[in-house]
């Protein structure tokens, strides 16, 4: 059985190795780094949409409670009218409030002092509805009954109200409304089941 050859010495020079093909771990790392740049631009954006969107949203959860409690007030004022006046007509509502603050605030919170919440009288605005608020607030607050145009451009009528909130949060110009009514049925007062929101996060 023949052996096969020993390998021979190779003596002198050699021939370089031919060079590896692919790209460097420095070239790959700059095609990682371009690539991730706008998706990182991206998700930036997107979280800080996100931020914003949460601030705002916190800030009409204010409008949503106060319109809530501003319109358990006109049920409340209502139930204790008609006991006082044996009347279950309109005329037991409480009569529109004077807006506080007088203007809608733009982007900045209006502290209200308690004379803002102490307009009208027994049959009449906040006193009559025994309602105010003691902290800083985004919102103008309105309660609206009979011929007056409420935040969301309608009229409420003799028979009903409107609770109301106004605000700008972004001071462009453009407000946000926010709108819970009631009206009387069969005697008594009924409250919408829903909060009509316009232009929420405005």
């Amino acid at each position: 059985m023949q052996q096969p050859p020993y390998p021979q010495p190779q003596w002198g020079p050699q021939p370089a190795p031919p060079p590896k093909k692919g790209l460097s771990c420095a070239v790959i790392a700059l095609i990682v780094l371009a690539a991730s740049v706008p998706v990182l631009g991206v998700l930036a954006a997107l979280a800080i949409y996100g931020v914003r969107r949460y601030i705002a949203a916190a800030k009409t959860s204010e409008a949503k409670a106060a319109v809530t409690a501003i319109a358990s007030a006109s049920q409340v004022a209502y139930e204790r009218r008609v006991a006082e006046l044996s009347d279950k007509s309109g005329q037991s509502l409480c009569r529109s409030a004077e807006p506080v603050p007088a203007s809608v605030p733009k982007g900045n919170k209006y502290a209200s002092a308690a004379s803002d919440w102490e307009t009208g009288d027994s049959a009449t605005g906040w006193k009559c509805l025994k309602f105010s608020i003691s902290v800083p607030q985004y919102y103008q607050y309105r309660y609206t009954q009979g011929a007056d145009r409420g935040v969301i451009g309608t009229s409420p009528g003799s028979e009903g109200f409107e609770a109301g909130a106004q605000g700008d949060l972004d001071g462009d110009g453009t407000p946000s409304a926010f709108a819970r009514e009631g009206r009387i049925e069969g005697g008594a007062l009924v409250l919408g089941t829903q909060m009509n929101i316009e232009n929420e996060f405005e």
